[in-house]
């Protein structure tokens, strides 16, 4: 008879695979950072984040390269409440970054942004895929 450890949350992974499977999504609590919906017309993809509470577009950063979309920043909390005085705190403030695969190439340069009502919008026009054939020489010792 083998000893294994007891590893008392081994099964919470298995509902959170199971979660997965069934509802098509990732389960909330594997999603780090802010939540963004990417969806795709003709000619762009666009990117919807959810940021409630930046109060300035120098607390974003977006870089696009190699079909990644990264977002990083910060929520500020302007007014400072002493801690004894809180009796429930639920609102993020600190430091965000989230990055996701885009479904295709993009024309980085030509991207923009928009904030508005606590959604960060970003509209990246679709670029055309690289079809062309490389040959690629190998190094041989």
């Amino acid at each position: 008879m083998s000893l294994t450890p007891y590893e008392p949350f081994r099964h919470l992974e298995n509902v959170r695979r199971e979660m997965d499977r069934f509802w098509g999504i990732p389960w909330y609590g594997d999603i780090q950072g802010p939540r963004i919906d990417i969806y795709e017309t003709e000619k762009e993809i666009v990117a919807h984040c959810e940021i409630p509470g930046v109060e300035r577009k120098e607390d974003i950063n977006i870089d696009i390269r190699d079909n990644l979309l990264e977002v990083r920043g910060a929520v500020k909390r302007a007014k400072e409440v002493r801690e004894e005085n809180y009796h429930r705190r639920e609102r993020f403030q600190g430091s965000f970054h989230r990055a996701v695969t885009l479904p295709g190439p993009v024309i980085a340069d030509a991207s923009r942004a928009s904030y508005r009502n606590g959604i960060l919008q970003i509209v990246m026009p679709k670029a055309e895929p690289d079809t062309r054939r490389r040959n690629i020489e190998i190094e041989f010792h």
